[in-house]
């Protein structure tokens, strides 16, 4: 257990080391509450989890699911395109809406600074609400910090979230197109779609959106609890099945109010420690970030066999790597999948670069992907418990976006993330220590220079 009274700053090394006695790891009960204390939420019971690697499939998902909404549909993202895809996902939005249902859509307001308007007067027009996060006359102050989530919540009982912004080349599959980037998302149903559409909740509080009926969550703008409003955009039958659906939901479980303005989660919803779970780690700027630190630190703690990292921007802090390599010197099986030059910000993948000597003298091994432009964000450990989100190792998404993330404690699901990650490899090439040390001058020149700024990438 984790003392509440540590410095902040040594909480995840705290976790690090608590993680590192457990006997069984990651699949010791005792991590699963380590990772409770550490992000003070539950483990949800967890359905079946779908595990979407394949773009095109991923999005005939999330169209079926749109087109099959009866109350409603939540979308945030950072990049929404009006490319092809944006179009149809546009379309689709739009039909949900002129049938009723309710329909909200949130993007980054510099993620998607090149949609052109038409865009989205034309899902205003159907009967979208749409909100655009931290547009710089509402906010001119804090232009560097983003919303860097990808959500899609329908009627709070289905969730998909992971690294996929909504474009062309995250929509393709990289079996038919060179230009397809390579990503992941997870479809999730149950409770956690409820908390989920908290998630949501919280940043289109931030970007002004009008209450969402049903949720109780903490407003980021005044870190106050916002309770459902009677009605509130609905009416009739809708309205009166959010005031029924919000009473059961104070029956299930008391409230709990989260110190430093975190979202408010329902004990009630637990798992047992041995049934797959799911926990939700959302960090923001103000809120969760240390929390989210403490648990990737847990997790390379608690690694006995493999720990397998894909990333496309790996640029974490030197403590970070230290974590690494100490795992890969007691004997566990350290793999880190990183871009190769297919990558759209070379700058960071310099910085990546600027720890490779270091990391592969400890032992980490290390491949960059050739298929495809590398953009997805997960995680593995022994096989058992997986990482799916948006956040990168990186300093931006440790401390300056808001970020969303799946923790899952499932043997099956853990099963696939290994498989997709072999079959990434079989397209990537190993980066050794002998490769390593024939690149030019120039190139060593570049590594050092990103490393030494990549608190500023």
């Amino acid at each position: 257990m984790i003392d509440p009274r540590l410095p902040r700053e040594l909480r995840a090394w705290r976790a690090w080391e608590v993680a590192r006695r457990f006997p069984d790891g990651v699949r010791d009960p005792a991590f699963r509450a380590l990772v409770q204390r550490v992000d003070g939420g539950p483990v949800h019971r967890c359905p079946p989890v779908a595990l979407l690697t394949d773009g095109e499939a991923a999005f005939s998902r999330m169209l079926s699911a749109i087109a099959s909404a009866r109350l409603e549909v939540l979308l945030e993202t950072y990049i929404l395109r009006d490319d092809t895809l944006g179009i149809s996902v546009q379309q689709a939005l739009v039909a949900a809406a002129q049938r009723g249902v309710r329909v909200c859509v949130l993007a980054d307001a510099v993620g998607s600074l090149a949609t052109h308007d038409a865009f989205w007067r034309t899902l205003e027009a159907g009967g979208v609400t749409v909100r655009q996060f931290h547009r710089f006359w509402h906010h001119p102050f804090e232009a560097l910090r983003r919303d860097h989530r990808k959500l899609l919540v329908i009627d709070r009982d289905v969730a998909f979230t992971g690294g996929m912004n909504i474009g062309e080349e995250y929509g393709s599959s990289i079996r038919r197109r060179r230009d397809a980037w390579r990503d992941t998302f997870v479809e999730v149903q149950g409770l956690v779609a409820r908390e989920l559409a908290a998630v949501f909740a919280e940043g289109w509080d931030r970007a002004r959106g009008p209450v969402l009926p049903g949720l109780e969550y903490v407003s980021w703008s005044d870190a106050v609890v916002r309770r459902p409003v009677a009605g509130g955009s609905l009416s009739g039958a809708r309205a009166l099945q959010a005031r029924v659906q919000w009473q059961l939901a104070q029956q299930l479980g008391r409230r709990r109010d989260r110190r430093r303005g975190r979202r408010v989660r329902r004990e009630a919803t637990t798992a047992g420690d041995e049934a797959p779970g799911v926990v939700v780690l959302d960090p923001r700027p103000g809120r969760a970030q240390r929390e989210m630190l403490a648990v990737l630190a847990a997790l390379v703690g608690g690694a006995r066999e493999r720990l397998w990292i894909t990333t496309p921007y790996f640029a974490p802090p030197t403590r970070a790597l230290r974590l690494l390599a100490r795992a890969a010197q007691r004997g566990v099986d350290v793999r880190l999948l990183l871009p190769s030059e297919r990558t759209d910000v070379p700058i960071v993948r310099h910085a990546a670069h600027g720890a490779y000597q270091d990391l592969l003298a400890d032992g980490v091994r290390i491949w960059e992907y050739e298929r495809a432009t590398l953009h997805a964000k997960t995680l593995v450990v022994d096989g058992y418990v997986g990482l799916v989100g948006s956040s990168n190792l990186d300093f931006r998404s440790f401390w300056l976006n808001a970020e969303c993330n799946v923790l899952l404690f499932d043997e099956a699901c853990g099963h696939s993330l290994e498989v997709a990650y072999q079959h990434d490899l079989s397209g990537s090439r190993e980066v050794t220590i002998a490769s390593w040390a024939q690149r030019t001058r120039g190139h060593r020149w570049l590594d050092a220079t990103a490393r030494a700024l990549r608190w500023a990438l």
